[in-house]
């Protein structure tokens, strides 16, 4: 049986290398840099408390919570790097097997590397890692209406729209609607992946 978790993933390409693997507790000082030099620029859709209010906690602890999720099955928290340097970081959560078999994927990445296909790259790998390693049938991911660049990236890589869920996720003190975009195995028989690399090299 293939272990799970912990794991680390690759792609290379002449647009550069990217890698998803574990946060771990030393990413500390360039995960909160990251998240300062992009607070506007990722708070609009960043999920909030509905009490207004949310347990404090250090990023090592955040880190350890992850790692015990990961390792229960529920969990795969990964960092995402572009030739080496964190950019970002990509979950899929959710995860649940019986007669689902499916996971929520979320990710955020730095402005300065938006548009370059580092998260396109990076759903990938991990939707395709949810397939043929963990055993899931069905792959999601929820986006606000108004996140264009997020659309852009479910666009890109052909996932299916399944309508959209009213009130589903407190952000900025309301509960906002999110779209729905899901795959199933069906969906990419050869890998999500390497339908991504063909449409991106072939524009």
């Amino acid at each position: 049986m293939t272990k799970a978790w912990p794991v680390t993933l690759r792609e290379d390409s002449t647009r550069g290398s990217v890698v998803l693997r574990p946060l771990r507790r030393r990413d500390g000082n360039d995960w909160m840099r990251l998240r300062a030099e992009n607070h506007a620029w990722l708070e609009p859709w960043e999920a909030t408390s509905p009490g207004g209010q949310s347990a404090s906690a250090t990023f090592g602890e955040y880190v350890r919570l992850l790692g015990q999720q990961a390792r229960s099955g529920s969990t795969l928290p990964f960092a995402v790097e572009l030739d080496g340097a964190l950019v970002g970081q990509l979950t899929v959560s959710s995860i649940t097997y019986g007669s689902l078999c499916s996971g929520s994927i979320g990710y955020w990445v730095s402005r300065d590397v938006a548009g370059r296909g580092v998260i396109p790259t990076a759903v990938a790998m991990a939707t395709d890692y949810c397939f043929a390693v963990l055993g899931l049938h069905r792959v999601e991911i929820n986006i606000r209406p108004e996140n264009a660049r997020s659309l852009r990236v479910v666009e890109k890589l052909g996932f299916r729209d399944e309508g959209l869920r009213r009130r589903y996720l407190h952000i900025q003190g309301e509960w906002r609607d999110h779209r729905t975009f899901a795959l199933t195995t069906e969906d990419v028989p050869g890998g999500l992946l390497a339908r991504w690399q063909q449409r991106r090299d072939a524009g």
